[in-house]
């Protein structure tokens, strides 16, 4: 088990490897690869190498399969670059940024419908009750004034 932060800057040194080494590779298979993040076990035995690609399902699918057929040489390179004992195995994973983003936005954009809905119905109408259910200062000098009163009352009876 190594150092946890010893783990992070190997797993960020992974990370701006392979985004460098992407470009070497020559596989028309490969789209607009990015990427994004990459984590390596304790051990520094495994690593997952996290990327988004730019375009359809298909050229997803492309890329994960020239990324997968490149693995040999991006694990090669990257374990002399780390000059570690043992190269890390590499396993790429996509990552559904833009889909969260997008869900994110929808959501957003479904509250602020709503929001605009509640407004509209909210227009023109009044509150059930008093135009102001809270108290006052003034009612609560004279909630004070009455507490001095009976505290002087009851002190004259303790002293007469």
């Amino acid at each position: 088990m190594s150092d946890p932060a010893k783990t992070r800057r190997h797993a960020e040194r992974i990370r701006e490897l392979v985004a460098s080494l992407v470009r070497e590779i020559k596989d028309p298979r490969l789209g607009m690869v990015t990427i994004t993040d990459a984590r390596i076990t304790g051990d520094l035995r495994e690593a997952t190498v996290f990327y988004t690609v730019l375009g359809d399902v298909v050229e997803q699918a492309g890329t994960a399969a020239a990324l997968e057929s490149a693995k040999g040489m991006l694990r090669t390179r990257v374990g002399h670059a780390l000059k570690l004992r043992h190269s890390p195995s590499l396993a790429f994973k996509l990552d559904n940024v833009l889909d969260n983003v997008k869900e994110i936005d929808d959501l957003l954009a479904a509250a602020k419908h709503r929001d605009e809905e509640i407004e509209r119905l909210a227009a023109g109408k009044e509150y059930a009750g008093e135009p102001d259910p809270y108290k006052s200062d003034e009612d609560e000098d004279e909630v004070d004034d009455d507490e001095d009163e009976s505290e002087r009352v009851g002190a004259r009876k303790e002293i007469g």
